[in-house]
């Protein structure tokens, strides 16, 4: 097995719009928490937290929208200064790239001091990171993350490196989450099932990530003939000025390696890019994806990769760009992909998205998607175009939901305030569920309304064996005198708006 070392960069998507570790920020992605910085999580903030949940426990959040492209145009400059010191980067994502270990760890005076020496590099060209080396890039990972900056596991020691690892590192919450209640609690216990028995239980992905946990390469490589003769090109004559007529060529490169590939039996987990540009100097770089890279995400890649090339301004690239070549560098047996019954069907609208998506990034068309969730605001999350709706069923079940009629309005952040009884005293949910006494008004700043009608509580107990993702919390309804209907939550003793009714 290949010896693989891994630069990772904690927190990429929130260093790339530009908060930094010592300040509590977060960036979101569908209205869910898709990154936070260590000052945030030191607050209570967490990945996946719904946003108001988040401010609730770090009022002071600063927030912003993700921006994949700032976070892959931003993350070139780790890329180039890697590249200083060993020539075959991959970039897996940005915030994460690898480099084989076996050549630069003999011209630097071993792994140690390899591993040493890049780390040392990216914190001088002003971006914390770690660095592990290990057999396998996802054992380098978790390498990457451990300790004080990282670690070197020997080599063929992988499986034993990875055995205290609780499964959900494996990236597949709902492979994990069934693991916990089967009392499969550790990557070692998972690794120490028998293979064709996974197989049978949990199909193709559940055999790949056992393949992870015992330490080997998630798939074999493909020795497919001919594989060179796969690579596209395209010239531009006269040279490309504009970034959007690279990236728009791109894409249709990308369809067209595609169909290759599908003719050769075979998918591409690592692809180089190469532009090369009207003085004569080029840009060239390896993306790596553990899956299939659509279109639109090689297009992504392009997109980024002019971008640090040197700034593009106003959709222009400097110098021009003359060619560009998409070479499958790393195949791998292609498992197939069901289509519909009859076929693929030809959307217009569907074509239209792909070309606006392609000139604006993935993400810049959305569409409103039905998830799981107990709160009005959970069960709707926005989804780029073209990608596949996240898990969780709408339909449940889900204890504690909120039933009908589903309330009109949700706002984008919680709406604190206090509910109230006669005395003016704030209305206390016991942990039995006992009201302290009936709500008589609902405080907003500090003007009260006379509640008229209320029903409630309604509580939720969310995650209980798990002490970081724990929630408890529990829903009233209220009417006021002015007419208006609300649902409002307590959690963690504090009050506030989850939605309004019309």
């Amino acid at each position: 097995m290949s010896r693989v070392v891994v630069v990772w960069c904690a927190d990429w998507p929130v260093t790339a719009v530009g908060v930094g570790a010592a300040t509590p920020g977060a960036v979101v992605a569908g209205g869910r928490v898709a990154a936070c910085s260590a000052a945030a999580r030191a607050e209570g903030v967490r990945r996946g937290q719904a946003l108001r949940d988040a401010q609730r426990r770090c009022p002071g959040l600063v927030v912003r929208e993700r921006d994949a492209d700032a976070e892959g145009r931003a993350f070139e400059a780790v890329v180039a200064a890697v590249a200083e010191l060993t020539p075959k980067v991959e970039v897996v994502r940005p915030g994460l790239l690898a480099v084989p270990a076996r050549g630069a760890a003999r011209f630097y005076g071993g792994e140690e001091a390899l591993r040493v020496l890049l780390q040392d590099t990216v914190v001088e060209a002003g971006f914390d990171c770690g660095a592990g080396i290990a057999d396998g890039l996802f054992a380098a990972e978790l390498a990457a993350r451990s300790g004080n900056g990282g670690t070197v596991v020997p080599e063929g020691g992988a499986a034993e490196f990875l055995a205290p690892y609780s499964p959900v590192v494996l990236g597949r919450p709902e492979l994990a989450e069934l693991l916990w209640r089967l009392g499969v609690r550790t990557l070692g216990a998972f690794a120490a099932l028998p293979a064709g028995r996974v197989a049978a239980r949990f199909g193709a992905d559940g055999a790949l990530a056992h393949r992870l946990a015992r330490g080997e390469e998630a798939r074999p490589l493909a020795a497919v003939e001919g594989a060179a003769d796969l690579a596209v090109h395209a010239v531009f004559e006269p040279p490309a000025e504009r970034a959007d007529r690279v990236v728009f060529e791109a894409k249709r490169l990308a369809g067209e390696l595609h169909a290759g590939l599908a003719a050769a039996g075979a998918a591409c987990v690592r692809l180089e890019v190469a532009v090369e540009f009207a003085d004569g100097r080029e840009s060239r770089r390896l993306w790596r994806h553990d899956g299939r890279l659509s279109a639109l995400a090689v297009a992504d890649r392009v997109r980024w990769q002019l971008s640090a090339w040197r700034p593009v301004e106003d959709g222009a690239v400097w110098g021009g760009v003359v060619r560009l070549d998409l070479v499958p560098d790393q195949l791998v047996p292609d498992t197939g992909r069901q289509e519909a019954l009859w076929g693929r069907v030809t959307d217009p609208v569907a074509r239209a998205a792909d070309r606006v998506q392609a000139l604006l990034g993935h993400r810049a068309i959305t569409r409103p998607v039905l998830t799981g969730g107990r709160g009005p605001g959970e069960q709707v999350v926005k989804v780029p175009v073209g990608d596949l709706p996240p898990s969780g069923e709408p339909d449940g079940p889900w204890p504690g939901r909120l039933g009908a009629p589903a309330p009109a309005v949700v706002p984008p952040a919680p709406l604190p305030v206090r509910l109230v009884d006669a005395a003016g005293a704030e209305v206390v949910v016991s942990a039995r569920c006992t009201v302290s006494a009936p709500p008589a008004a609902l405080v907003v700043g500090d003007a009260p309304v006379a509640v008229v009608a209320w029903a409630g509580p309604w509580p939720a107990d969310e995650r209980w064996w798990d002490p970081d993702r724990a929630r408890r919390r529990a829903r009233f309804q209220v009417v006021t005198e002015d007419g208006a209907a609300y649902l409002v939550t307590v959690e963690g003793g504090r009050w506030h708006v989850e939605a309004a009714y019309d």
